[in-house]
């Protein structure tokens, strides 16, 4: 088990008992950078379930992804992420605050956590983890946008 896996673990075992609210991440948000347009799309939260998906294109090329954040039969708040239409992998809240929140599943192989953190019109999305024991990271910077916008061309 690596060092950071090992971190990760135990910050699962500390984490909050009562929900966040979530209402920040609602929205329409949309990221042109690195050639690229992703746009992510929030529900508001209601009885306790976000819903989320991401489209994103690329050269041509587009792909999709599903995501809800819910209690866990557990009780605990969980990201369940399914890229691609995939099988769903959860992650658990470790980490919330006024208009920041993170989730972590040590267990997956990448990414081992999710970050969502909001400033004014801006919200910023972050995956981060160990792969063959070598850290990796990826980022988001989305604007919130009218429904639908797309990126200049």
């Amino acid at each position: 088990m690596s060092l950071l896996t090992a971190l990760m673990a135990a910050a699962l075992m500390q984490a909050p008992t009562s929900a966040p609210d979530l209402s920040w991440m609602a929205g329409y948000w949309l990221d042109c950078s690195g050639g690229r347009e992703a746009s992510e799309t929030w529900s508001d939260p209601r009885a306790g379930l976000l819903v989320g998906h991401t489209v994103t294109v690329r050269n041509g090329r587009s792909g999709f992804e599903f995501a809800r954040i819910a209690p866990l039969q557990d009780g605990v708040l969980a990201y369940v992420a399914q890229p691609g239409g995939a099988a769903p992998t959860p992650f658990r809240l470790i980490e919330s605050g006024p208009q920041r929140v993170v989730f972590a599943n040590p267990a997956n192989d990448f990414p081992h956590r999710i970050l969502y953190q909001r400033e004014g019109d801006v919200l910023t999305a972050r995956i981060e983890g160990a792969d063959d024991d070598e850290t990796r990271s990826a980022e988001w910077t989305f604007n919130k946008a009218e429904l639908n916008a797309r990126c200049p061309s």
